[in-house]
């Protein structure tokens, strides 16, 4: 929406002789004010440096807040704590995507359109046989979210609000069904077709674990650990992959391959493959003795010397403790208590290992607390999903706030395409010698 400025401005001023600059400020609805500088270059001839854009906002939204220093998150002004303990995923969908939270018709109604757009074009199975068996599902992932644009072409147009509708909800709906038919693939099993008696998290399930041979049934206590899973990672304001599919989008390409291009942003293992990175130091910790060793791991970590990275602990954005991860840890808990894995080597040293962040003042101190990511991938990995597939489902979660933020841009009359800007410091201008006088 068009912003209005508050009463109060900015004054820049410089040293080398440029007149001071008067620029507007806007207030949010909370947070920090921001400082309007589109006019900067037209009237000084300068622009901004921001590596990382850590003091820069990119754009206005009303999808997510976080207050990193209070640990403090908030979906359409709802806070994370409330939504993952009393709603379940597609309502949290239907809130991101479409600004409130439901009542009971349009639950049902939301609800029924996401389970009856599940199915994948059948000839999506024989686009996966180009892919090697042993492909990462990531790789697979990439692939199989661009090329529903060659499935669907009729709702590929960002500029109308109908197909970008139902590319929403194709999206959202068609995920857990791609995801499965990418771990199936790796496995060498057949492919499961989702079923409309099941909830979102629970159809997920069945097409991983289930066989043609004998019927599946979800364990509840697994299947409400892997909605909370969804519903904490369904959007997290502007991070890097939300970014990604926001610039991507501005081009006025269609919504599959923006949504594709924050798969692939996702995968890199400073954002989505966090976790996944997270069980693979855990794996590391265990070859090497697991929790009889874990003092040694510890120790090299401490040391400033060392090349040991404490994966799943600390966050960029929240300088507190991260809000979903109270959450996952207790979820974390009731899916080993429900299965019986507390005594298991892996998760032993994954409790030995956060019971020593949570008490000694070297972590303390630094605020590297455990976060989302080590907190899920246990959870997952106790469900019985492979590491190599963490991210995939991150990027399953992730959809819907892909969706939503891509909707916002593109409905916002303000919306340009992507352009940043550079600080130049390669060689001047300069000429081409003839070859021979080189």
């Amino acid at each position: 929406m068009a912003l209005a400025p508050s009463n109060n401005k900015a004054t820049l001023s410089f040293s080398d002789g440029t007149p001071a600059l008067e620029l507007p400020l806007y207030a949010g609805t909370i947070g920090p004010d921001v400082i309007d500088i589109r006019a900067l270059y037209n009237r000084t001839g300068k622009f901004t440096y921001d590596p990382g854009f850590l003091s820069t906002a990119s754009c206005n939204s009303s999808i997510t807040y976080i207050d990193g220093d209070k640990g403090e998150l908030l979906y359409r002004g709802y806070p994370i704590e409330q939504l993952a303990t009393q709603c379940d995923f597609l309502e949290v969908c239907h809130l991101i995507l479409r600004g409130d939270l439901p009542d009971a018709a349009q639950r049902t109604a939301f609800v029924h359109e996401v389970t009856h757009h599940t199915m994948a074009h059948e000839q999506m199975q024989f686009f996966l046989r180009g892919f090697r068996r042993d492909a990462h599902p990531m790789a697979v992932m990439t692939g199989l979210v661009g090329a529903l644009s060659a499935f669907y072409p009729d709702s590929m147009n960002l500029n109308d609000p109908a197909q970008r509708e139902i590319s929403s909800i194709r999206l959202i709906a068609k995920m857990p069904t791609l995801v499965a038919m990418a771990y199936k693939y790796t496995i060498g099993q057949p492919y499961m077709y989702p079923r409309n008696d099941l909830s979102y998290a629970g159809n997920l399930m069945r097409m991983m674990f289930a066989t043609p041979c004998e019927e599946y049934e979800c364990n509840p206590v697994l299947v409400r650990a892997l909605d909370r899973i969804l519903i904490l990672h369904a959007d997290h304001e502007q991070n890097a992959s939300t970014s990604t599919v926001r610039m991507c989008a501005s081009s006025g390409t269609n919504p599959f391959a923006a949504i594709a291009a924050g798969v692939a942003c996702l995968w890199g293992p400073a954002h989505g493959g966090a976790n996944e990175a997270a069980l693979n130091m855990l794996y590391d910790v265990q070859r090497q003795g697991g929790v009889a060793r874990i003092g040694e791991f510890i120790a090299q970590v401490k040391d400033k010397n060392s090349n040991v990275r404490l994966m799943g602990f600390g966050h960029r954005v929240y300088k507190n403790y991260d809000p979903r991860a109270r959450l996952m840890r207790e979820t974390c808990h009731e899916v080993l208590n429900e299965l019986g894995l507390h005594e298991d080597p892996l998760f032993k040293l994954a409790m030995a290992l956060e019971k020593i962040a949570l008490e000694d003042d070297y972590f303390v101190s630094r605020k590297l607390y455990p976060n989302v990511d080590f907190y899920s991938g246990i959870v997952q990995k106790a469900i019985g999903i492979p590491v190599s597939l963490f991210t995939a489902i991150f990027a399953m979660a992730r959809t819907v706030g892909w969706i939503a933020q891509l909707n916002e841009m593109i409905s916002d009359p303000e919306y340009k395409i992507g352009r940043p800007r550079q600080l130049y410091i390669g060689a001047p201008r300069r000429d081409v010698v003839p070859i021979d006088q080189r």
